[in-house]
């Protein structure tokens, strides 16, 4: 007896015959547009309103690795040497070269975003961006980001490259924290690192220096230092202390201002119902105060 013909699969290997030949020579049909066409314009895109690299720097680029593209046969462009040579820059992170039939070639620049500028313990500057990268300065854009200086030996040897110390790291760190937090981004002004090589942060509003320490627990670090704000800077006024020192977990130890250098030692509590007020004088029931 004869099998029943299954005709169902029958028309589906008939239309992926079709729909193959139909690519085929719709990819034909494009390499001959192609290879007729003439380039037409280049156009470029850079995202941002201000950035370390512009229009001229990405058409001398392309000048001087491709030569001049205008009136040139698409087919005789070579799109990936284009974009390998685009990337190459220091400044950009990725780029996306691609030719339409008109004879087009957009170009679309994906830019390093720096975080922190570092000013190492030999006078090296560089930046160092969102991916952790450091990148060298630039001639033509200064981007307002933080300032870090002071005993910091990480080096820089020109080219982008990854940090190769913990300090430099807990810099990055600590600079991607105040970044993504409005508060902070307007009030931590410099980082710096002292003899001990701590981070030290100064701020825009008062006269005193923070001490962080490492990056190790920031968020507490912050939370802490935003009680103490709240609570207590505005019972003594913004200037009463030369140091507030918040690189301990639970506790915040400040050195008063002028010949009065005494110092004081607040506990901050995780919320007012644990706060410790046994001996001491409390500042709204979440920070506890004692003179040594």
């Amino acid at each position: 007896m004869l099998k029943r013909i299954n005709w169902k699969a029958v028309l589906t290997v008939f239309l992926w015959i079709i729909s193959i030949g139909g690519v085929v020579a719709l990819m034909s049909f494009i390499e001959v547009k192609k290879g007729d066409a003439k380039v037409t314009d280049i156009k470029v895109l850079i995202p941002g309103m201000e950035s370390f690299i512009d229009r001229d720097e990405i058409d001398a680029i392309i000048l001087q690795n491709s030569g001049r593209l205008i009136g040139r046969s698409l087919a005789s462009v070579d799109i990936q040497e284009i974009e390998e040579a685009i990337i190459a820059n220091p400044y950009i992170k990725d780029a996306k070269v691609y030719a339409d039939m008109d004879g087009v070639i957009s170009i679309q620049i994906d830019q390093r975003e720096p975080v922190l500028r570092i000013l190492n313990y030999v006078n090296q500057d560089y930046y160092i961006d969102k991916e952790g990268l450091k990148v060298p300065v630039s001639h033509s854009y200064t981007p307002h980001v933080l300032v870090a200086n002071g005993f910091i030996m990480e080096g820089f040897n020109g080219k982008v490259d990854t940090m190769q110390t913990k300090l430099a790291k807990d810099l990055y760190k600590t600079a991607v924290f105040i970044e993504r937090d409005t508060l902070w981004k307007e009030q931590i002004e410099q980082l710096y690192v002292n003899e001990q090589r701590e981070i030290e942060m100064i701020p825009r509003v008062g006269n005193h220096k923070i001490i962080l320490g490492d990056a190790d627990s920031l968020k507490n670090k912050f939370r802490n230092l935003l009680i103490f704000y709240k609570k207590a800077i505005p019972r003594v006024g913004w200037d009463a202390y030369k140091t507030i020192n918040i690189k301990y977990s639970n506790q915040i130890v400040c050195v008063k201002s002028g010949l009065d250098s005494t110092s004081i030692q607040a506990t901050v509590a995780p919320n007012p119902a644990t706060a410790t007020t046994t001996g001491t004088k409390t500042i709204k029931d979440t920070i506890t105060t004692a003179t040594r």
